[in-house]
């Protein structure tokens, strides 16, 4: 699937502020395969491409309610079951890397009990019953504006991998 993104938006964006330059490839390759992550909409993406939706899927999710509900919203198996933490290592994230491999220990610890149909309480719950992830939590809100920094740096290092960009 090829994703065209006007050079102008792209200029613009980046004026905004990095989350701004990343939100709009996103949001173009998000669109590109109908506004829904499935896996008719994946075969249609490069790595990379892949890459940046699990990251902004990451990133939402964890830092709205993490990783307790990146898990039970039906992350798990996208995030730590695909070569994802790799891919970000090879961005130039470490450090985050090692975060996904220590979400992944617990994805494989508590993931079924995690992903439980469950009321809004029972779901609350789930935090106070799974503090290991905490830590976690706490550990990527302190790195996320650095992780978000190297995925820009590293999209604008390989934007032909992300989009073809329209000079007109």
């Amino acid at each position: 699937m090829e994703v065209k993104i006007q050079e102008a938006e792209i200029i613009q964006a980046a004026s905004q502020g990095m989350d701004a330059f990343v939100d709009v490839f996103y949001k173009h390759i998000l669109d590109s395969i109908g506004g829904e992550l499935n896996a008719q909409g994946m075969q249609q993406l490069q790595p990379d491409q892949i890459t940046l939706l699990a990251y902004m899927i990451f990133r939402e999710e964890v830092m709205d309610g993490g990783f307790v509900q990146l898990i039970h919203n039906g992350y798990g198996p996208f995030i730590f079951l695909n070569p994802f933490a790799k891919a970000m290592r090879l961005w130039g994230s470490k450090d985050f890397c090692n975060l996904i491999y220590k979400g992944r220990k617990l994805f494989e610890k508590y993931g079924e009990e995690l992903t439980r149909e469950c009321s809004d309480e029972e779901f609350m719950a789930l935090f106070e019953k799974y503090p290991e992830f905490d830590d976690l939590d706490d550990t990527f809100i302190e790195m996320e504006e650095e992780v978000t920094e190297t995925v820009a740096h590293y999209i604008d290092e390989h934007l032909d991998h992300f989009a073809l960009i329209n000079k007109n």
